[in-house]
This record gives structure tokens, sequence and C-alpha cells, in this order.
């Protein structure tokens, strides 16, 4: 029996029948504990998980699935759901099925379901944190996510179309900025950037040349999401939802809060363009 299954013994559930891309149990996370070493884990695209929860009358902290696509599951029970592939209230009655493929320019969907998947909770969050293992573990073929409490709020939107992604994403310049010849800061915000790898803790970007004053070993020092590390490889790493609390590489720009998206939805391949913003 899978260790999500046996955590509660409720009647309604969401059964996974092909588990999919990254798939995982999440929340609105874990804020405020890097002090001890835990990162704020959570959706990695928190507007867009709010949205599908408005769908099935949520609050927006309620935990939904998050996956890359390829996911297929079964209701156990009756259970009203929406997908960010699919924006809109569906009811599936006991036995019926559903997929999330994924796509449509973006890389991570949501799929939400009326109470909320109703796994047990750590430190507060029922998020998985890929990096620490905290939280329930990754979604696998045969799990079973009990579903809570239908809420009360009424559904008021039928149908929500999703637009189309921006690819410009502000940003301000790092902390470690100064260890950076001059102007690097403007010129990586006058380039086109290209994602290259993606997973929740973070994003590789490859981008202009990015050529240091300061060539000294930086102290450990923390890190917030949306962080752009410049490890010497040459590519850029911006930090995501489960990043380490520190590293030793300097940040020379951090991304908008809001914007932080905008880059953890682009696909490897997808170019994109930073715009520049004091601090």
């Amino acid at each position: 029996m899978s260790s999500i299954t046996s955590l509660t013994s409720a009647t309604r559930a969401i059964v996974v029948e092909q588990p999919g891309l990254a798939t995982t149990v999440q929340d609105l996370g874990r804020p405020g504990l890097a002090h001890i070493g835990i990162p704020p884990s959570g959706a990695v695209d928190p507007s867009l998980a709010a949205f599908v929860n408005r769908l099935v009358g949520n609050d927006p902290d309620a935990a939904v699935i998050e996956t890359c696509g390829r996911l297929a599951v079964r209701a156990r029970g009756a259970v009203l759901i929406a997908s960010s592939f699919e924006p809109a209230p569906i009811w599936l009655r006991d036995g019926e099925r559903y997929r999330l493929e994924g796509g449509f320019g973006r890389l991570w969907h949501y799929l939400a379901v009326g109470g909320g998947v109703d796994v047990a909770a750590v430190l507060g969050s029922r998020s998985t944190d890929t990096l620490s293992g905290l939280g329930p573990p990754l979604i696998a073929t045969g799990d079973e996510l009990p579903v809570g409490p239908p809420s009360d709020a009424p559904v008021t939107t039928d149908h929500a179309p999703l637009a189309e992604l921006r690819r410009v994403a502000r940003i301000t310049p790092g902390p470690r900025l100064d260890w950076f010849e001059p102007a690097t800061f403007e010129r990586l915000a006058a380039s086109v950037c290209t994602v290259t790898a993606s997973s929740r803790i973070g994003v590789r970007i490859r981008g202009p040349a990015l050529r240091r004053s300061i060539t000294g070993e930086l102290p450990t020092e923390g890190l917030v999401r949306g962080a752009l590390q410049a490890p010497p490889g040459g590519e850029l790493v911006m930090m995501l939802a489960d990043h380490p609390t520190t590293g030793g590489y300097p940040v020379i720009a951090v991304v908008h809060p809001d914007d932080v998206a905008v880059i953890a939805q682009s696909e490897p391949g997808s170019e994109l363009r930073f715009s520049a913003r004091s601090r």
C-alpha cells in the first residue's frame, strides 16, 4: 500500500493510474523556515495553482497536484476537479478518468480537486520538497490521494481561458553585482537568453558572458527564490521552489517575485528576456 494512501481512510480519493512527469503534491509551501535550513517549497507557479483552486471553490492554499504532464487519474467517489490544461470545473463520477497532458507553452500544470488533496501536513504544509525530502513522497502509480470535505464556497467561474505566457522577467541588481565587470547587469538585461534545464530546485539559463571583476571564493550566504546565481560554468541558475537556503556563488540579480514563474514555466529551449529595474 502506498504511503500516501495510508494517511487517511477517506472515502473520496484521486487514484493515480499514470504518475506523469515530476508529479507531486503542492500547496503554498513552508515560508519563514530558511533560518533552520528548510526551503520554502510550494507550487512552482503559485498564482496558477491558486487559480485552479478557485475554479473548484477551494482556498488558494489548498493542496493540488503539480505535474509536467502525462498524468492520468481516476476518481474514487464523485469529485469536482479543474486543471490548468482545461480551466473549467468538471465533475468526475466514481470510476471516471481524467488525463492532464501538459503543454500550451507551460512546463508546469496543476490539477485541483474540490476539498483539496488531504495528505498529512509536515511543518504546516502538504508540499513535497524534492531537495530535503520533506512532505509526501513523489506521486507514483497506484497512489490514492485522499480528498478533503468539499468547500461551501460557490464556484462563480465556469470558464476562464489562460493568457499567453510572457517571456520577459523583471530583475533588480543582486547583492554581489560588484563582483562583475561594469555594465554586466545592463548587458544581461539587453540579451536574449535561453532556458537549458529546469527542475523544482532551479532553472539553468544560458545568456551573455558574465565576466567577473572579483574571482575569489565567496563565503556561503543566504539565497532567496528568484536569485540568479552565476556559477563558474557560465550559465545562470535561478533559484526555484525547492532551492537550497544557502549557496557559494555570487548572485548577480534577483527576479521579481511575480515573474519567477515566467522563467519557471519556460520549457527548455525557450528564449526569454530580462527587464532591468533599479533596487
